[in-house]
């Protein structure tokens, strides 16, 4: 039992590892191109993902989704709709 428990865990963490890379923005990817991660993901199942996860994946969520606050010149106080309520 503790076996099956054990290569359903490798299989599990190496599945996500893979998918993960995957999905992930080639730009924010580091240290080596998405495909050389996905094939020592794949090759090595229990080095292949804890390397992926320390040394490969993107380091915050904010670095693979844009920010939902619009981007450009700050605005004044009295283009703010948080401050025109406080009024």
């Amino acid at each position: 039992m503790p076996r099956v428990l054990l290569t359903v865990l490798i299989v599990a963490l190496t599945v996500y590892a893979a998918v993960d890379s995957v999905q992930a923005d080639e730009s924010q990817i580091r240290n080596l191109p998405k495909l050389v991660w996905v094939v020592l993901i794949l090759l090595f199942p229990i080095a292949g993902p804890a390397t992926w996860f320390i040394a490969g994946r993107p380091t915050a969520l904010s670095d693979r989704w844009p920010s939902r606050r619009p981007q450009g010149p700050p605005r004044g106080p009295d283009d703010d709709p948080d401050f025109l309520r406080k009024l």
